[in-house]
């Protein structure tokens, strides 16, 4: 719907390092292969540009989303510092869980320290310490909450995941065929957020995409788990021939993913790209954040169809990179993410509402002047069809049928 320059661009970018242990851990999961990056030279025309090209995280280690890639590493980072060492050697996940099994509940304290208020406690004596399974928990829109879920079936633990009000069915049951607790909010998403965050405690780990005040080295976890997306994406544009994108659209909710698009894409020994950060219009909380030239909260709640993308406070751990690295902002509608999905469904792309959100931008981006001829762009289409529902009314057809669970 409009595009709009980021006023901070730049202002003392400062990119971190991405460390090869995460691409690592990743090929040891049960099921790892690198998603595809495919050539879609009928949507470079309707762009008129070179040519086009989407990262599919339709199905990733099992799942309709990319999420659980940074989910799985903070999960094993959380545990490895619970542990207070690390869990290396193993090789598979059977090899992994046998480890976490040892851990004992009461084994640390929580760390979790909030705007809300502190919800850690000082961890008990010895003699209080119980084995029992530790748990998992987080605040979700769908994707996240899954992959968490995942993550504490695989390990031998238990899962809590708070869901937004007005959630769709369809996500709710995906999260609870993981095994997961899953509860409703009376509020949106950043209410859910702080509702998860009061649970922490010696039993129950935070697994955070989004971060607050005292609580940020896991959703740091999460944006570093994201990098294997783009070592991969680096791979396939050598292999095809491809000096890579010109234009990166990434869809944005708290700013997690696109925090590590900008850590990719901005690199010294990179080849400049124009990241395009992609929101929906009543969702556009990083865009306006960059706008007010600080961290701020959008009032009400966001009902936009793109639900990974609902969103009303970036997370501040992700705002450095995404405030400054971010080239430009780009605001769509439903009905233009609608659309997006049928124009990819059209290529043979299977992506939801909020995955969809990339090929919108890039529409918005191209109808704005902002592409030209040579231009190569990267769409980030970030998952399949979480709402099967949704997804066969808005394409005409239903998604293709997966197998949902783990290839253990």
């Amino acid at each position: 719907m409009a595009v709009h320059p980021n006023p901070m661009h730049r202002q003392g970018l400062v990119i971190p390092p991405v460390t090869e242990d995460v691409r690592r851990f990743h090929e040891r999961l049960d099921g790892y292969v690198p998603t595809p990056l495919r050539r879609l030279d009928p949507l470079a025309e309707q762009l008129g540009v070179a040519e086009v090209w989407v990262k599919d995280e339709a199905w990733r280690l099992g799942l309709p989303a990319f999420k659980v890639l940074g989910a799985s590493w903070a999960t094993y980072r959380l545990l490895e510092q619970r542990r207070g060492a690390t869990f290396e050697p193993w090789s598979s996940i059977a090899d992994l869980r046998d480890r976490v099994a040892e851990l004992a509940v009461g084994s640390g304290r929580s760390e979790v320290k909030t705007r809300f208020g502190t919800a850690g406690a000082p961890a008990p004596s010895p003699a209080a310490l119980s084995t029992a399974p530790l748990t998992l928990a987080a605040a979700t829109d769908g994707n996240h909450g899954r992959a968490v879920a995942r993550m504490a079936k695989l390990l031998g633990l238990t899962s809590r995941i708070r869901v937004p009000a007005g959630t769709v069915a369809a996500r709710i049951d995906a999260i609870a065929s993981e095994g997961a607790e899953v509860t409703v909010s009376d509020g949106g998403y950043d209410d859910a957020v702080a509702e998860v965050a009061a649970w922490a405690d010696d039993t129950t780990l935070v697994v955070s995409d989004t971060s607050w005040e005292g609580y940020e080295q896991v959703p740091a976890w999460i944006i570093e788990g994201y990098s294997t997306i783009f070592a991969e994406v680096a791979e396939q544009f050598a292999d095809a021939g491809s000096p890579g994108p010109t234009v990166v659209c990434v869809p944005v909710g708290v700013g997690a993913f696109a925090a590590a698009t900008v850590g990719a894409y901005r690199r010294p020994d990179e080849e400049p790209a124009l990241v395009a950060a992609v929101e929906p219009v009543d969702a556009a909380c990083v865009m306006a954040s960059a706008v007010a030239g600080e961290v701020i909260t959008l009032e009400g709640e966001q009902h936009s169809i793109m639900a990974g993308l609902n969103c009303g406070t970036p997370s501040p751990i992700a705002w450095p990179l995404v405030s400054q690295g971010v080239d430009v902002f780009v605001t769509v509608t439903d009905d233009e993410a609608r659309a997006a999905m049928r124009a990819l469904a059209d290529v043979g792309v299977v992506s939801g509402e909020s995955g969809a959100a990339s090929y919108a931008g890039a529409v918005q981006l191209a109808a704005a002047g902002r592409l030209v001829a040579s231009d190569r762009v990267l769409l980030l289409s970030t998952e399949g069809a979480t709402d099967p529902v949704a997804y066969e009314q808005i394409v005409g057809h239903p998604p293709p049928s997966r197998p949902m669970s783990p290839a253990t």
